[in-house]
């Protein structure tokens, strides 16, 4: 209940203003999200769908601020965390934002498959923070990164700002919805989790296998 009222707050904050100054406002919330201030990302897109449906700012620019702006927030905490390391914590306010458990959950994650969690990662809110500064101060490659993280962001941005364009100004009934493709966004999310680590394991075995077969070791020299 607390998040609805907080989410339902920032969409009428959002929505007071318009033009340029309505984009500065956006990118600067997204902005704050990517640096793992507890906002709600996906909201922010959806209220810049809404200011585009009440024609305070247009449906392009939109999808333009929201996709820069989260990128930006992302490709910021990706390359903290390849300058500084984990030295990254010592700076004001990350030990207080990035706790312990966060970082642990996220550093598990990455170095399970880093290719795989970086893309993932824009769809696991509260997660996806924490991952992208982890995939920085474990080297993950920046093209690497930022390749799947910008395929994500393609995916996710577009449809929050279209959903909160279709829906318009009634803000109650855009909660609602978000509420439950949230849902399905989760589902979908653990559904691809699952068929990966289900490819994975099933191609292992035969991988090992074909390697074992070619192994200049593993030929039997023929007899004389």
């Amino acid at each position: 209940m607390a998040g609805e009222k907080f989410s339902y707050k920032l969409i009428t904050f959002l929505s007071g203003f318009d033009g340029v100054t309505a984009y500065a406002i956006i990118l600067g919330v997204l902005f704050a999200c990517g640096m793992g201030i507890p906002i709600p990302e996906d909201i922010t897109l959806l209220a810049a769908g809404i200011l585009a449906a009440l024609g305070k700012i247009s449906f392009e620019g939109a999808l333009i601020a929201g996709f820069v702006g989260v990128m930006i927030g992302d490709c910021l905490l990706f390359f903290m965390g390849r300058k500084f390391g984990y030295r990254v914590f010592e700076l004001p306010g990350f030990r207080t934002v990035f706790t312990e458990s966060r970082i642990a959950m996220a550093r598990e994650k990455v170095l399970s498959n880093s290719k795989f969690i970086c893309f993932i990662a824009r769809f696991m809110p509260g997660l996806r923070s924490p991952i992208f500064l982890t995939a920085g101060i474990l080297g993950v490659h920046p093209l690497i990164f930022l390749g799947l993280d910008g395929f994500a962001a393609l995916i996710s941005v577009p449809v929050w700002v279209w959903l909160g364009f279709y829906l318009g100004e009634n803000i109650d009934t855009a909660l609602d919805k978000a509420a439950d493709f949230q849902g399905i966004v989760i589902v979908l999310v653990l559904l691809v989790i699952g068929g990966y680590v289900a490819f994975i394991k099933f191609n292992r075995p035969k991988k090992i296998q074909t390697e074992i077969e070619s192994s200049p070791s593993s030929r039997i020299p023929p007899t004389e």
